[in-house]
């Protein structure tokens, strides 16, 4: 399996569930440690035999197509991508390059390695897309939750640049039969995140008793997924999803910005004593909204219950006070399989067998 974006928040997670569930499967793991990258990630599975690291750029066609070659490369899990809204704002050509051309890259190496030097059939190969809620644009509070076939309509830089990879490995599927499934996911926490995403910022922020922004007034509203469901629901698509099917993936947990925010700040009141009258949360300060913000983000993940039996198992509040508990350094920043055997291990029966 090679795996892109793999020393990232939920590439590594994904690693880590991997290797934990599948003794069967070994791991290329391509990542070019840009800022969102961290390879502290890997430190558990450093000297794990099936697990090989090489720091490299999704859009180096030469290096993809020596990994496919030197590794034999039946399935890639594509996680890697430029992927936070306010930079995409700032500086959205990187985006371009990196989610577009990098995801372009990529299905033109597995189209020729598998189809025209390996000759494998469509069942013993799979390239997955692991791609966002936001391609679908904006909800509303009476609107229902996207669904598969819910219209794209991208409002950041971001978001376009995901959809637009997203349309081109449908193509690739519709013109070449290369075997492709695609999962759009929500908005996810746990171990590992990168400290510029909401959860860990508002820790930190309490933890140093610095101001804590809120955009707008904080009613935003989010679907939250544990990081592990989603290793989970992804490695469900590769084994028992249908090829050129798109899965939504959602936690069912729509809180809305300032309330997960306040949450966070009860938690670290009874967890990390302090002088702050008012508790934490007398460090929120609403700053101007992000331009184009989307105000709701709602899955339905029907589909994909339906196909593979997968349905979020954790407990939303349990997973996001440990997950709380080891950025505010209470407890050790545990790897995924600690948190497997905290969560448990049985998810949804999958067999550990490799593709």
């Amino acid at each position: 399996m090679l795996v892109t974006g793999g020393a990232g928040f939920i590439g590594a997670n994904f690693i880590h569930y991997i290797l934990v569930k599948d003794p069967g499967v070994s791991i290329v793991n391509l990542d070019l440690l840009t800022y969102a990258g961290n390879i502290a990630n890997l430190d558990n599975i450093q000297d794990e035999s099936r697990h090989h690291f090489v720091k490299g750029d999704v859009c180096d066609r030469n290096l993809i197509d020596r990994l496919l070659r030197d590794h034999k490369i039946d399935t890639i899990v594509h996680f890697a991508a430029e992927s936070h809204v306010d930079r995409s704002i700032n500086g959205p050509a990187v985006f371009v390059k990196t989610n577009f051309e990098g995801t372009s890259t990529l299905l033109e190496a597995a189209r020729v390695y598998w189809q025209e030097e390996m000759k494998w059939s469509k069942e013993d190969c799979r390239f997955h897309q692991i791609s966002t809620d936001e391609v679908y644009g904006s909800l509303d509070r009476e609107t229902p939750a996207f669904t598969e076939t819910t219209p794209y309509a991208p409002n950041s830089p971001y978001s376009a640049s995901k959809a637009g990879a997203d349309h081109l490995v449908r193509a690739y599927y519709h013109t070449f039969g290369l075997p492709v499934t695609i999962s759009c996911c929500s908005n996810n926490y746990g171990p590992l995140q990168h400290q510029e995403k909401l959860v860990p910022t508002v820790i930190r922020s309490c933890i140093n008793k610095q101001l804590i922004p809120i955009y707008g007034d904080g009613s935003n509203i989010r679907d939250w997924l544990f990081v592990i469901d989603h290793c989970s629901a992804v490695d469900s698509i590769l084994r028992l999803g249908k090829v050129g099917e798109l899965y939504n993936i959602g936690g069912n947990n729509e809180v809305a910005n300032i309330d997960i925010v306040l949450h966070i700040c009860r938690i670290l009141d009874e967890l990390v004593p302090h002088d702050l009258e008012g508790g934490y949360a007398s460090l929120i300060s609403f700053v101007t909204d992000r331009p184009g913000h989307d105000w709701r983000y709602a899955i339905a993940a029907d589909k994909l219950k339906s196909a593979t039996g997968w349905t979020p198992e954790s407990n939303f509040k349990q997973m996001l006070s440990t997950t709380i508990q080891m950025y505010a350094e209470l407890i050790p920043m545990g790897s995924t399989a600690n948190m497997l055997n905290e969560i448990g291990m049985s998810r949804n029966g999958h067999a550990s067998t490799s593709r």
